[in-house]
């Protein structure tokens, strides 16, 4: 009896000890995400139901980009990305990646700027990571949840999740409402790959999805010098206080609304405008977090539609 006994508590230490190990892989296959990067943005449109429809364009572009961990505790790793432009002289505030350990809330995309709060069984999260991912003005953009797998050397995430339309399409297309991706995040030798393969959907009330079109998109992360990102790191630096003000804020409001629904404009102007503007006031004017925060809620509180 003392064997068998023995045997268990060896086989019990084992497999805590892995998913120990594997939790730890996870994150730092995360933490690989930050950096400095050259971008390659690929998308070309494969295949449609409909022997009509016209394909478009091809999109190819490229820049520059700086990844910054800007929280890491043990179950969330916050990841702000910088558009760096003009060699290292104009910075854009870019998109934001949140991920979160074993999250029960999830916000699904719906259709039109809204975003809908789910709750999940404690087995559709063991183990796996949700990637949140936010607009510019850190707005919501889609959560997707999935399991990393680390496998030959190589790590690797897939999940599924709708979205709104991409700004490459978002001001020349009104043929479908809804972006139902496969995204795929895979660490490569001289940095990641986010592999996509998306389905263009015209979603209405009542009646099933309607699929107009396949899409490839491949992003390709590349490592590049960091020492030609200089002015974007003192940049960040200046304004992260105001954008730290901004994703509490915005954390409250998630927390507080089942649904997000945001107005498209709000006296002619696009959330991300309202929320740049007032950066670039604050980090002029140098104003307190409390200063940040009042007027961060009054932008929030003009977009936000209730009920």
């Amino acid at each position: 009896m003392k064997k068998i006994h023995l045997l268990a508590v060896l086989l019990l230490s084992g497999s805590f000890a892995f998913a120990q190990n594997k939790f730890e892989q996870d994150r730092n296959a995360i933490k690989a995400l930050a950096g400095f990067y050259k971008v390659t943005f690929n998308y070309a449109e494969t295949f449609s139901p409909n022997d009509d429809y016209k394909y478009h364009d091809r999109h190819r572009s490229s820049a520059k980009e700086i990844a910054i961990i800007v929280e890491d505790s043990p179950k969330k790793i916050v990841i702000q990305h910088l558009l760096v432009m003009r060699g290292d002289s104009m910075i854009i505030k870019h998109w934001r990646e949140d991920w979160t350990y074993e999250d029960p809330k999830i916000l699904a995309f719906d259709k039109e700027d809204t975003w809908k709060t789910l709750t999940l069984k404690p087995e559709e999260t063991k183990g796996k990571w949700t990637q949140k991912v936010f607009q510019v003005d850190d707005s919501p953009r889609y959560q997707a949840i999935g399991s990393w797998v680390h496998v030959d050397g190589r790590s690797q995430w897939l999940s599924y999740s709708d979205s709104p339309l991409p700004r490459r399409e978002h001001t020349e297309r009104n043929d479908y409402n809804v972006l139902n991706r496969r995204n795929f995040v895979y660490l490569t030798p001289n940095g990641w790959m986010f592999e996509q393969d998306n389905k263009k959907i015209v979603r209405t009330p009542g009646e099933k999805d309607k699929m107009i079109a396949q899409e490839k998109g491949l992003e390709e992360f590349v490592k590049t010098d960091p020492k030609s990102f200089a002015y974007s790191q003192e940049w960040w630096k200046k304004n992260a206080p105001f954008w730290k003000d901004a994703r509490d804020i915005w954390d409250n409001v998630f927390a507080n609304n089942t649904v997000i629904k945001l107005a498209p404009k709000v006296d002619n102007k696009l959330l991300y405008e309202k929320f740049f503007a007032a950066n670039a006031q604050s980090v002029k004017e140098n104003w307190s977090s409390a200063k940040n925060k009042e007027e961060i809620t009054k932008i929030i509180n003009a977009y936000l539609i209730k009920g």
